[in-house]
């Protein structure tokens, strides 16, 4: 059985409801019953008891996510959760980077005393620890020098910020934050395929899938760069999904009207 997205959503926020000025609309989204006046949501369609949420020109009506267009949204806040997520890890590991970039020598002498104490447990399960690649890579970045550490901690700091600032974008359903998201996952795409080519492991394959049916989900679907009719289009599929699709359905009256507001 098929998701409801508009009583769902009404079920947890509450309905719109609104009162055009235009009469022939008025009447037909307007309902008395006999505990009191009811208006037809402009979500999920159904009657709810009380004064509308607002009233004017039909024009002014407000642009209710409902449909398809709620789902999106649903999928958009999703991945704006994702991004923000990924976005406060890679500060802390800016913010580790730069720790260690101001006490290297420390790490470093702290690093060899465990190292020293856990070379004998290695050698009894006949590990190699001073050849382990994990003990290389770790000894490798004693090496970096303490400006490239800065300039390291820097770009994951940009990095995080642009993550973030699409998390909140795409929470907020913005077209530019839409833009942004397939132009910086799109741009990373190249490194995760050459990683791919390094080692291969669930976790990058799965992340790959995701940023590539990402990039392609959001561009198809919300029109960007020109794509299936672009901007005109998706502003003309907004607005169809709205107020002019809840003024068709509201044209046949529902055999009857609930005592109360609809819970969904």
């Amino acid at each position: 059985m098929a998701l409801d997205w508009d009583r769902r959503t009404c079920a947890r926020r509450g309905h719109i409801t609104y009162a055009p000025v235009e009469q022939e609309l008025r009447e037909r989204l307007h309902a008395v019953t006999a505990v009191g006046d009811a208006w037809r949501c402009l979500r999920c369609g159904d009657f709810a008891l009380g004064e509308p949420h607002g009233s004017g020109p039909a024009g002014e009506a407000p642009l209710v996510p409902r449909g398809k267009a709620l789902r999106d949204l649903f999928i958009l806040r999703f991945l704006a959760v994702e991004r923000a997520v990924r976005g406060v890890f890679i500060v802390l590991a800016a913010w580790a980077v730069w720790r260690f970039s101001n006490s290297r020598d420390a790490v470093h002498r702290l690093f060899d005393e465990d190292l020293t104490v856990l070379r004998p447990v290695a050698d009894h399960f006949h590990y190699d620890i001073d050849h382990s690649p994990v003990v290389d890579t770790i000894r490798k970045t004693f090496e970096y020098r303490h400006s490239t550490l800065l300039v390291v901690a820097g770009a994951l700091l940009v990095y995080a910020l642009v993550e973030i600032v699409e998390g909140v974008g795409l929470w907020m359903a913005r077209r530019w934050a839409e833009y942004l998201t397939v132009v910086a996952t799109a741009a990373f795409l190249p490194l995760e395929v050459y990683e791919l080519t390094e080692r291969v492991s669930w976790l990058k394959i799965a992340t790959l899938v995701v940023n590539v049916l990402a990039v392609l989900w959001i561009a198809l679907s919300k029109r960007l760069f020109g794509l299936r009719g672009g901007r005109a289009a998706f502003e003309a599929e907004r607005h169809s999904a709205s107020l002019l699709e809840v003024e068709e359905a509201a044209g046949t009256h529902p055999a009857g009207v609930s005592g109360g507001p609809a819970a969904g």
